[in-house]
């Protein structure tokens, strides 16, 4: 019961590889990294979210951060587990003990390929944090909900959810999925894209936040954008010299490094309108892709799927919310909506 005692009614959780978001009562009381900073000699958690995050990659032997999620599902159950026992009392402990009672339910929005061992990994890690009754949305369905889309009509939807450890592809229509490819490639696996760039053409060491910050900045989906971001100073560890060293870099080069994992993510999106069934395809036609998940930020990604696919793309505004604002309308419909949960 411990830490649930401030909470009740339920919550919503998108416990993403990159980021863990929690909703209740339609406002999200926390996004933090997934990522916790731990004592290797006591075992206690020295810190999670941000304050592990600015941590991460500068610790000493006797701290190590862990980041328990990867390609989308709980690698690390442990880690999973103290990470969300951490953040919930983040939550307590910044004025918000007065949001809830206790925790009776709460919704985590999961991968749509996720395996029964890894969605087991997830129902334990919340049980054993003392979640009483626990449901599961597929990620898909949620980020359809989250951009406004009536997943219960008759009508097909492509979603394209592009996060940090998998980006869904799927077909959507009477509240189910179709087709879909569910693919691990994603915005982590752009980041080491770009590491292993870094080293293996200018024999420079750099770290994955800078890599994440590279891809931010100058990240591009297509080598010629209309409007280049500046070119960018990188700072990291010479492997001829072990001298820290700073070069430039540009936005084409980073494009260019980045091109085979794109190019997954394009061949999925054509695999899936490939398997669609003739009538949701028409839909599919008038209503175009929706393209949403923190990695739809990336320059050009838009016009690269258009120009594949010819089909309007859209991007959702609040791309990063999408996923936690959908499994927050579903705790909120889920008598209507059991059908499309897993329990």
């Amino acid at each position: 019961m411990g830490l649930f005692n401030f909470f009740g009614n339920g919550i919503a959780v998108d416990l993403g590889t990159a980021n863990t978001l929690i909703m209740h009562n339609d406002q999200i009381v926390l996004n933090e990294p997934s990522i916790i900073a731990v004592n290797s000699v006591s075992g206690e958690i020295v810190a999670v979210g941000r304050k592990a995050m600015e941590m991460h990659e500068k610790t000493h032997e006797h701290i190590k951060t862990i980041r328990p999620m990867k390609d989308g599902v709980i690698s690390n159950f442990h880690a999973a587990e103290a990470m969300i026992r951490g953040m919930l009392k983040m939550i307590t402990s910044s004025g918000k003990k007065t949001l809830l009672k206790s925790v009776d339910k709460m919704v985590i929005c999961i991968p749509y390929g996720a395996t029964e061992v890894e969605k087991r990994a997830v129902r334990d890690s919340a049980e054993h944090a003392g979640v009483k009754d626990l449901f599961m949305i597929h990620e898909p369905l949620a980020a359809a909900l989250g951009i406004g889309i009536d997943i219960e009509q008759p009508e097909g939807s492509l979603i394209v959810d592009m996060g940090g450890g998998t980006t869904e592809i799927a077909i959507i229509a009477l509240s189910g999925v179709v087709t879909n490819q569910s693919l691990k490639v994603a915005g982590d696996a752009l980041n080491r894209d770009i590491l292993n760039y870094m080293r293996r053409e200018h024999n420079l060491l750099i770290g994955e936040r800078t890599a994440e910050r590279i891809k931010m900045e100058i990240g591009s989906a297509l080598v010629e954008l209309e409007n280049p971001p500046s070119d960018m100073n990188v700072i990291g560890r010479d492997l001829m010299t072990g001298l820290p060293k700073e070069i430039l870099i540009n936005y084409s080069e980073i494009s260019q490094c980045m091109e085979k994992s794109i190019s997954m993510i394009e061949e999925g999106v054509v695999k899936t309108l490939e398997s669609c069934p003739p009538e949701l395809a028409s839909d599919i036609y008038k209503k175009g892709i929706y393209l949403t998940g923190g990695g739809s930020n990336l320059k050009g990604l838009d016009k690269r799927i258009e120009a594949k696919t010819r089909l309007k793309v859209h991007v959702s505004e609040n791309n990063l919310l999408s996923a936690i604002s959908g499994t927050g309308i579903s705790l909120q419909k889920l008598k209507s909506m059991k059908h499309v949960m897993i329990k």
